[in-house]
């Protein structure tokens, strides 16, 4: 235990700064628009940091670097689609949707609605009296968010039981624990300031890895050799490669399937709850375009140094490869345990944990706002005064991370479970939103439509398209699942009842305001 003394005190440095920032936001948040989404008051670095630290999670340090360690350069697909969807998300949603959440009109009371919830936004937008969407929208919400926040309990029964050697269930309780301490007291601000630590963190420590590896290796050109030298295919960008018993081989061309199953997790971000609640949280639309512009450099670089510890991987451990059930999921913390000084290690593997809390401590708000804003207050309580909503609210952080816990223990690996929830709000989320973003007369009946649509083809597909199963192709379920729910949201749209003045008002003025306002002239020009 002495060699991990410098990363046992980094560990409890870092989870001290993550209270703290806690403890600090919890005297400023006093209604819940605070604790949901700040008030509305990120600046474009915190909220591009925010989002990206919230989006990434594990998955960023120990799924991707897993696959790219299995798989090789293939697996940089994955990331080509994400960068591509984060960039679309950013250029199309963001702004609109800022705009939109904040002035679309209140089905109640006829004044703006300022929705602090997805849920709360469709009910408005789309005249929703019923309140079927926006109940069916929450209830998504959290069914999913239980499974992507057991997947970052997960990761951190991974990481501790590979540094400490403390059994998975002990160390998933200590990561819930210290991640609902700091969600429950402040919020969506304190979410937001522990994400932009967290990030530069997690890009830091991917960077450091691989290069330092890489040297240790004899740079650059000597480590491409090594790589070449388990499996040409390794570094070939469209060459499927199978990894069994401790050596790979390259087994001829990555099919199209492969290809665009791995494009597809692009799509993922036009429904990613956690993510649209950064857009809706940030100061005005006119912020949007810097934070556009820090948002994809950090998530397209960050990616690339998490494929290139995959690959560095596979040269330093070429003589003894780690396994594939699961331990290539830990090649990251294995490098930085075998190449740097216990101190260093500790920082750098703090990394992973801040990229668990990052995005754990999101969803588990989005899940809690949608319990306390769409269940609680819509339906039970509706002039509820704004402290009690906090407190609910708190409550609810414990419950959605209790739910999450229980579904962990069951086991996955990371990326298993981060694909099936990113996938699940990509394909029910997803469609409506652009919809109801881009089409005036987009109604209630076609969204709900889309939503159980998308959302039960996630849940159904990974059951038919198996070996022996209805369908045999291996594609992601984000594939069908988008296309249903698009179908569906069109198809039943006609169906139904077109949307008032009022809707189609809000539509014209959420358009103008968050289209780019020209920039006013300089006092010395003509």
């Amino acid at each position: 235990m002495e060699d991990q003394t410098g990363t046992v005190v980094t560990f409890i440095v870092y989870l001290a700064i993550m209270l703290a920032i806690g403890v600090w936001v919890y005297r400023h948040t006093a209604t819940l628009s605070d604790f949901v989404l700040g008030g509305r008051k990120l600046n474009s670095p915190t909220a591009a940091l925010s989002a990206n630290a919230s989006d990434m999670s594990s998955w960023l340090l120990m799924g991707l670097p897993g696959a790219a360690y299995l798989s090789g350069l293939a697996a940089g697909w994955i990331g080509v689609g994400l960068a591509v969807g984060l960039y679309l998300s950013w250029l199309i949603v963001a702004a609109r949707l800022r705009t939109y959440t904040e002035i679309t009109t209140d089905v109640g009371t006829g004044r703006p609605a300022d929705a602090l919830t997805i849920s709360a936004f469709f009910e408005h937008r789309f005249e929703d009296r019923t309140a079927v969407l926006r109940t069916a929208s929450a209830a998504v919400i959290i069914v999913f968010y239980c499974v992507y926040v057991s997947s970052m309990l997960v990761a951190t029964g991974v990481l501790f039981d590979q540094l400490f050697g403390i059994a998975a269930p002990t160390a998933m309780t200590i990561g819930v624990l210290a991640i609902v301490s700091y969600t429950f007291l402040g919020g969506f601000l304190a979410v937001s300031y522990t994400d932009v630590l967290q990030g530069i963190l997690m890009w830091f420590a991917l960077l450091v890895v691989p290069v330092t590896a890489m040297v240790s290796l004899g740079g650059a050109g000597s480590t491409i050799e090594q790589i070449s030298d388990q499996a040409a295919g390794l570094l070939g960008a469209a060459t499927e490669v199978s990894f069994s018993d401790g050596s790979w081989s390259s087994v001829g061309t990555l099919g199209a399937v492969a290809i665009i199953s791995s494009l597809a997790w692009g799509f993922g971000y036009f429904g990613q709850p956690h993510i649209l609640a950064r857009f809706m949280g940030i100061r005005s639309a006119a912020a949007v375009p810097l934070a556009r512009r820090i948002s994809v450099t950090w998530s397209a670089t960050a990616m690339a140094f998490a494929v290139a510890v995959g690959l560095v991987g596979i040269a330093y451990y070429a003589d003894s490869p780690l396994g594939g059930d699961g331990e290539q999921e830990t090649v990251f913390i294995a490098l930085v345990q075998d190449l740097l000084p216990s101190w260093l290690a500790g920082i750098l593997l703090a990394a992973i944990l801040a990229a668990i809390m990052s995005t754990a401590d999101s969803q588990l708000l989005v899940a809690s706002s949608s319990l306390t804003e769409d269940i609680y207050r819509a339906r039970i309580d509706k002039d509820a005064p704004p402290m009690r909503l906090v407190w609910i609210g708190r409550v609810t952080v414990i419950g959605v991370a209790v739910v999450a816990y229980l579904l962990a223990l069951q086991g996955g690996t990371v990326l298993e479970l981060v694909a099936n929830a990113w996938a699940g709000f990509g394909a029910s989320f997803g469609p409506v939103i652009l919809l109801a973003l881009y089409w005036r007369r987009f109604n209630w009946a076609g969204a709900l439509a889309g939503l159980l649509g998308g959302a039960l083809t996630v849940l159904i597909w990974p059951r038919i398209d198996t070996e022996g199963g209805l369908f045999d192709i291996g594609l992601y379920e984000m594939v069908p699942a988008v296309i249903v729910s698009f179908l569906l949201a069109a198809i039943v749209n006609f169906a139904g009842p077109t949307p008032s003045q009022t809707v189609r008002d809000d539509f014209a003025k959420a358009v103008d305001m968050a289209k780019p306002k020209p920039r006013a002239p300089s006092a010395d020009r003509p």
